[in-house]
């Protein structure tokens, strides 16, 4: 069973994506809260593995409570996807970096929640490709030296790896692309992702677009940077 939190301070989102949720047998609302301080304690409460918070909440916003989730190992299985208004939120980045595992538009029809829920759940990140390039273009312009120098610790395969995750491929595509199987793509993934000390793979995909890594321009050659 997937357990969820959601937190926003909208009672009519909540109540709208709760109905939405507790319909499936899989997934299970066990909490609500209005702010970002109230989620915080149902979370060490409850231990859910996806949490949907809101960026934009009175008394703590999203972001600053997806950060303190990051921070504290009693919140390691908590997963964390952001909910926004807008497609283009000018936070989304910032959330990615905080450690949340994707963000969602509140719009969103009721077949995508349910899907990002389970994607949340198993560990994987939110981040269609279209959504990747829209983020990285508008946020990520050069390169950071430090995160070009962390991929030093990757073998060639784990760079590749990780430059497929950053065009939003799943494991099962991974594998596919580099002819080999999905557990051992999940095996690369999870190795750069213990060597580069990111807290799932959103942050992967961020790390791999500011080390150069992949490079908006040229998203066709994932691992060109290698």
């Amino acid at each position: 069973m997937i357990r969820v939190v959601l937190v926003d301070d909208q009672p009519l989102i909540r109540s709208g994506f709760r109905a939405l949720l507790d319909l499936e047998d899989d997934i299970e609302v066990v909490a609500e809260a209005a702010d970002g301080e109230e989620g915080l304690v149902l979370l060490k409460e409850h231990l859910p593995e996806v949490a949907l918070i809101d960026i934009q909440m009175p008394v703590m916003d999203g972001i600053e409570a997806t950060r303190r989730i990051a921070a504290d190992p009693a919140l390691t299985g908590v997963h964390v996807v952001m909910l926004t208004n807008y497609g283009m939120d000018e936070y989304i980045f910032e959330a990615l970096r905080a450690g949340a595992a994707g963000f969602l538009v509140k719009d969103i029809v009721p077949e995508d929640l349910l899907h990002a829920v389970r994607v949340a759940a198993r560990g994987d990140a939110l981040l269609a490709p279209s959504i990747t390039r829209k983020l990285i273009h508008r946020y990520v312009t050069q390169p950071l030296p430090t995160a070009g120098a962390a991929l030093g610790e990757l073998t060639s395969r784990e760079r590749e790896a990780v430059a497929l995750a950053a065009q939003g491929l799943s494991n099962d595509q991974i594998a596919d692309h580099m002819v080999i199987s999905p557990m051992t793509a999940k095996t690369h993934i999870n190795r750069a992702m213990s060597k580069l000390h990111t807290r799932d793979r959103a942050q992967l995909v961020v790390l791999a677009y500011e080390s150069g890594l992949v490079a908006p321009r040229n998203r066709g050659q994932p691992g060109s940077g290698a």
